[in-house]
């Protein structure tokens, strides 16, 4: 009786991060629609705020409960899976051109964070004086994400006034999509975090290629289901500004927050700083640096990153047999 219990919480997750997914696309894209945002900030900034709400939860209750391994772990995890999985299929399925000046930003700023991040591991903590400098990058990237729709807006301004003013009816109907799709994601991917652990255990797999595979990759399913949707429905900016977006956010602001919430610095584990973190920041220089040297995604890059993830998640279930 409780394994069918596990077994229909982890369908119900897939329902609804499926449609929750499709909702919140749908609604993300008229929003950049009717607003004159570009997709690329919408996705970097709304859409990215939804998707990173499972790793922030799971990684504050863990810092609450002072399981800081799992604390740290889940959010440079989730950025790794973020990148060499879930981007890397949206490189390999949607290759192209991009504007430098669109994407330089919010690299550099994943970059930067991801560097800060790897120099915590070698000092063995992320403490005060890094934990400012990652919410001083945070709060660049939102202050340069409103200001670009700013811009925007204020550009389309003419165009905006020649366009219909949607209904309210319309506006209704897509805020009412936008809160259920996030609530889909948010929740679907809890319960597959939850029951699928439960699963794992029924099938004797151990706690460490849980923490590594189905929370890692479990709390970066609303990335995975965005990114998909996208795909399907041809918004390429979409999924990767949200990508970019969602790493900044579990960088620099989830870990300042857990170390707050911890009311101490967070402890890096030594196989973290070996392993972890550099695979954080190799995977985001293979994302990003061909991409604004070349400007254009390229589908090498996309198989290049899963190759990446692959053997470190190898190395990672290797070294805990």
């Amino acid at each position: 009786m409780e394994l069918t219990a596990v077994i229909i919480g982890f369908l119900v997750g897939i329902l609804l991060i499926v449609k929750g997914g499709d909702f919140f696309v749908d609604a993300a894209a008229w929003l950049a629609e009717i607003s004159g945002i570009p997709k690329l900030i919408v996705g970097a900034t709304v859409v990215s705020v939804a998707t990173t709400l499972p790793e922030l939860l799971v990684s504050l209750m863990a810092a609450v409960q002072g399981k800081v391994d799992m604390s740290v772990g889940n959010a440079v995890g989730s950025v790794t899976a973020n990148i060499g999985l879930i981007m890397a299929i949206s490189l390999i399925c949607m290759p192209g051109a991009i504007r430098r000046k669109d994407y330089m930003m919010k690299s550099l700023s994943m970059l930067g964070a991801a560097a800060i991040i790897v120099v915590s591991g070698r000092l063995g903590e992320i403490g005060l004086l890094l934990s400012a400098a990652l919410l001083v990058i945070f709060a660049f990237f939102i202050t340069e994400n409103v200001s670009a729709a700013s811009a925007a807006v204020a550009s389309k301004g003419a165009a905006r006034v020649r366009r219909a003013k949607p209904s309210g009816r319309d506006v209704m109907a897509n805020a009412v999509k936008f809160v259920l799709g996030a609530a889909g994601i948010v929740i679907g991917a809890q319960l597959l975090v939850d029951n699928g652990s439960e699963l794992a255990r029924f099938a004797g797999v151990s706690e460490r290629v849980i923490g590594v595979t189905i929370i890692a990759v479990g709390t970066s399913l609303p990335e995975l289901v965005t990114t998909v949707t996208a795909i399907v429905k041809k918004q390429s900016a979409l999924s990767v500004g949200n990508i970019l977006g969602a790493n900044i956010m579990d960088l620099t602001m989830i870990m300042p927050l857990c170390a707050l919430v911890s009311g101490k610095a967070l402890p890096i584990s030594p196989a973290s700083a070996r392993l972890d973190l550099p695979a954080c920041l190799l995977v985001g220089l293979v994302a990003v640096v061909p991409a604004l040297l070349r400007e254009k995604f390229s589908r090498w890059q996309g198989l290049l990153l899963l190759a990446i993830y692959g053997g470190y998640l190898y190395l990672t279930c290797f070294a805990a047999a």
